[in-house]
């Protein structure tokens, strides 16, 4: 920092790609501050050193930081800023490194910065990189390879061709489209890589223009036979050119000088990249072409993902299975039933990791949203506690994420009222009919509903979308502002949820496939068709508050569960599996009114007979 001049430093707990999901070399602001959780911004001055993260990472900062590190208990880029006036003199350089910050952080800090003596420097060459010397972890080299064709929705020569087709219709003339999430670059050429945790990628960029392609990329993962696959030995416009990933930036800078427009999703593209372009040469979209191409899935990628869902099921059914037998017995805590979730997926066909962090929790730790158990640090599963699993599966065909929420006990009134209305609102949105190109936003309020009525609620997202062997967040599918409009061909997931504090927590969570609806009268309508394929807890449902539409779609559900996955536990011989899936699918009735709305009956006569208006 006094090399460069620079009183600040800010650290941002992210890659050049924005990705969610970072590679240990890329975990700068950990290593610097001991702190380990996912969120969270670091500054260093010259004189102190704070962390801004949230709630959900307050206690595991105090206890993972030193005393050379403030706390600070706020996430926005304002509080920030405002900590920064007050520790940076006039006429201090604020330094950061461009390749980790979006253009909306850059433009969110520049603003803030704009009317004071303070400025904020781009630094290309990491700081923190050249603090961790030797120590940081060396650049992934495991192989790139390509996906067999099985497992693709097309040729990677049929995408480009799309994406330049698209290029070639847009009003503004684009000469090249710049990707930079690296789900956009394995997607287009249908490769595959283990760089990320839980994601099969691996640290890329392309720049696609009318005549060429240049894949930035570790040329050393690539094998013979993948270069082959490229046509990565000749000059035309469907030949790829490999270029060394690092040198993306003068790669790009270059092409800019010429008579170009370079189409761009800012969303994903750093400040890194659009420092070194002029304004004048870019087309500016929130997600690029690629990203919003690879949201709608062709009738192929729907079977792919159909599939995925049945294998998955089984491998879920199986270890709720396995809980029943063995919770009573106290044997089970969070972090082995994980593990063994995981071995049961990694047992299915075409499996290839977990897709995310399992979210395994019992009892109040089930209230953290977000929580996941450690080896140190885990609970025991109880028959006397509701358990949350929230968890999902890495396929060549497909990903998938699925939550369940069960009691092995007696449940609560309230919490089987709670988990109830939480099922309604899930089944209020999975039938919902609706205009095509409707915002998500628009619609989510249907998974609240239920919740509202009676003052309940949750705090995160009601979905988001996913991907072929490829993100489990796959934006920009969602129900969240920043989506897209729901189109045909979507999938999404749909996870209404209640959090009671310090005691339970419920969410049930699945994929759903957006497809036509059958209207009474002719018009472009869209709903949702669940692909998940897990039965919920009958043992926490209140029939009684479900009306007949939401029993009629639920013993549907579990009809489809049947014809789905019950011959594939039957072909495998996984025979008390199946006898637990058809006991756990039998149909659900409503029940017998109760006493007490007779009484109400009666009252209400009475009043009548009294000549009260009621």
């Amino acid at each position: 920092m006094h090399t460069q001049n620079l009183y600040a430093y800010i650290i941002p707990e992210t890659d050049a790609h924005m990705s969610e999901y970072i590679g240990n070399r890329d975990k700068r602001r950990a290593w610097i501050t001991g702190f380990t959780g996912s969120a969270g911004t670091a500054v260093v001055t010259m004189r102190k050193a704070g962390l801004w993260t949230d709630s959900r990472y307050w206690t595991q900062a105090e206890r993972q930081m030193d005393c050379n590190w403030e706390l600070h208990k706020e996430v926005d880029i304002t509080s920030i800023v405002t900590w920064l006036l007050t520790e940076v003199p006039a006429g201090g350089s604020v330094g950061f490194d461009p390749f980790l910050f979006s253009i909306g952080s850059w433009e969110s800090y520049d603003m803030a910065l704009k009317d004071s003596n303070i400025q904020l420097v781009s630094i290309p060459a990491n700081l923190v990189d050249l603090a961790w010397g030797s120590e940081k972890p060396l650049v992934p080299s495991q192989p790139i390879y390509a996906l067999q064709e099985a497992f693709t929705g097309g040729t990677w020569q049929e995408k480009v061709a799309d994406i330049r087709s698209q290029m070639q219709k847009h009003r503004k003339g684009p000469t090249a489209v710049l990707l930079s999430a690296l789900d956009e670059t394995a997607w287009l050429f249908n490769l595959r890589g283990s760089d990320i945790p839980y994601n099969p990628f691996f640290y890329s960029y392309t720049l696609l223009t009318d005549s060429s392609i240049r894949l930035f990329v570790n040329k050393s993962c690539l094998d013979s036979e993948t270069l082959k696959y490229l046509n990565s030995s000749c000059m035309g416009p469907m030949c790829v050119q490999l270029e060394d990933y690092s040198q993306v930036r003068d790669n790009v800078q270059t092409y800019a000088s010429g008579d170009v427009k370079i189409w761009i999703g800012t969303s994903y593209t750093t400040y890194g990249l659009y420092e070194v372009m002029p304004m004048e040469k870019l087309i500016e979209d929130t997600y690029s072409p690629v990203m919003v191409t690879k949201a709608v899935k062709n009738n192929k990628e729907q079977a792919l993902l159909r599939a995925s869902h049945v294998r998955d099921a089984v491998a879920v059914i199986r270890y709720l299975v396995w809980l029943e037998k063995n919770v009573p017995k106290g044997t089970v805590d969070e972090f082995s039933g994980a593990e063994l979730l995981d071995q049961f997926r990694g047992e299915e066909e075409f499996s290839s990791g977990p897709s995310f962090e399992t979210i395994s929790a019992s009892g109040l730790n089930a209230a953290l949203a977000h929580y996941s158990p450690t080896k140190e640090q885990h609970r025991k599963l109880s028959s006397d506690e509701m358990y949350l699993l929230d968890s999902g599966g890495q396929y060549w065909d497909g990903t998938t994420d699925i939550t369940r929420t069960v009691h092995w006990g007696t449940p609560t009134a309230f919490q089987k009222e709670a988990y109830t209305r939480v099922l309604i609102g899930n089944i209020d949105l999975s039938r919902l009919v609706f205009p095509a190109s409707t915002s998500g936003r628009m619609m989510e309020i249907f998974a609240r509903r239920a919740l509202w009525d009676v003052g309940l609620n949750y705090g995160h997202g009601t979905g988001h979308g996913i991907g072929n062997f490829l993100c489990v967040h796959e934006w920009p599918v969602g129900f969240q502002s920043g989506n897209i409009p729901m189109a045909k061909g979507m999938f999404t997931s749909i996870e209404p949820g209640y959090y009671q504090d310090g005691e339970f927590g419920i969410r049930l969570e699945d994929v759903a496939l957006v497809v036509e609806a059958k209207t009474k009268y002719p018009g472009s309508y869209l709903t949702f068709e669940v692909v998940s394929l897990v039965p919920y807890d009958r043992n926490l449902i209140d029939v009684s508050l479900l009306s007949p539409e939401h029993l009629q779609y639920l013993n549907h559900y579990y009809q489809t569960i049947r014809e789905k996955v019950g011959p594939e536990l039957q072909q495998r011989q996984l025979l008390e599996e199946f006898k637990w899936l058809q006991q756990h699918t039998e149909s659900l009735s409503a029940r017998a009114p109760r006493t007490a709305s007779l009484a109400s009956l009666l009252a209400v006569s009475s009043l009548t007979i009294l000549g009260w208006n009621v």
